[in-house]
């Protein structure tokens, strides 16, 4: 059976696939098989950036990445569910991540 990516998922297929990779994440975790652990969490996030709203992210605004305190990121574009921009503080590389991970600096978490 073909796996279907994420952009084909329906939003019910997309918290199902979500739940399960969590769920495989929690198991990796348990058993000390960090590398794994890692695998699942990042693919649970681009999974849940597909129930976001791209247009919800405006370039030139600055966002808290979650899972990462006191990290702010500048985003300089959207291309799908990827925001290009940079870590402000940090290092001076363009980089992409997943709109799953960006909160509004304004929020809390």
């Amino acid at each position: 059976m073909k796996m279907k990516k994420y952009s084909e998922m329906t939003e019910a297929e997309l918290r199902t696939e979500i739940g399960l990779l969590k769920e495989k994440a929690r198991k990796a975790e348990q058993l000390g098989i960090i590398n794994e652990f890692a695998v699942y969490e990042r693919k649970a996030i681009l999974a849940s950036s597909f129930l976001l709203d791209p247009a919800d992210f405006k370039a030139g605004e600055i966002y808290r990445v979650e899972g990462d305190p006191g990290v702010f990121f500048k985003v300089d574009y959207l291309k799908g569910v990827y925001a290009w921009g940079y870590r402000l503080g940090g290092h001076v590389e363009e980089e992409a991540i997943p709109i799953a991970m960006l909160v509004p600096a304004g929020e809390m978490f």
